[in-house]
């Protein structure tokens, strides 16, 4: 039976089910992909989905080269997009269903799900390439935002870790795309540095 919210298990924190990892990049790939074109909170599982370079995923309602998310836009719409492509781990979907939490692709409005790789321990700047031909560059954390909340009770502080005393979410990044292309679930993945060879850690964006 699918479930709104998730029950309570007395007793475990989320800080204990969500260790922090190793960095995991032994064979990185693509686990899912997901777009949406309204400006909703999930976005809908996809055999595939086309990034383009300087805007983001093609048909979906973040793409463009200037913010797109709804808030950000009514602050400065002229703001550059740093979050053009949302990032998940696969492994954290696999958590929180471990807490209960009937949660599946697409549904944290993500766009690519990730398996074996340690995304929050990456640096500002690193580059991934998915597939054959699409390059992405990780610009920044998520923010735990309160839709997350309204999905289901209790997600956000499930979902909700600190770094320099800024909250994030948990297994998330966000990136713009540098070089376009196709991606699917399957397609490999590998971790390029920044070319200065420079460490900036990740913060939210």
């Amino acid at each position: 039976m699918t479930r709104k919210n998730a029950r309570k298990r007395p007793g475990r924190d989320p800080e204990q089910i969500f260790p922090c990892n190793n960095v995991r990049q032994a064979n990185p790939y693509v686990a899912a992909v997901a777009a949406a074109k309204k400006h909703t909170f999930n976005k809908g599982e996809k055999n595939g989905i086309w990034l383009i370079a300087g805007r983001g995923i093609q048909g979906d309602a973040h793409c463009g080269a200037t913010v797109q998310h709804l808030y950000d836009k009514t602050k400065d719409a002229s703001r550059p997009n740093l979050r053009q492509v949302h990032v998940i781990e696969a492994e954290l979907i696999d958590h929180l269903q471990t807490l209960d939490f009937d949660v599946s692709v697409g549904e944290l409005g993500e766009n690519v799900v990730t398996r074996n790789i340690d995304l929050v321990e990456l640096h500002a700047g690193t580059r991934l390439k998915l597939g054959e031909d699409a390059i992405i560059e990780i610009t920044g954390l998520r923010a735990p935002c309160f839709k997350i909340e309204r999905f289901k009770t209790g997600l956000r502080r499930a979902l909700t870790a600190h770094r320099c005393g800024q909250a994030y979410m948990r297994s998330a990044v966000m990136a713009v795309v540098i070089e376009s292309g196709t991606i699917r679930a399957g397609d490999k993945i590998q971790v390029k540095g920044r070319g200065d060879g420079s460490r900036i850690p990740l913060r939210p964006v």
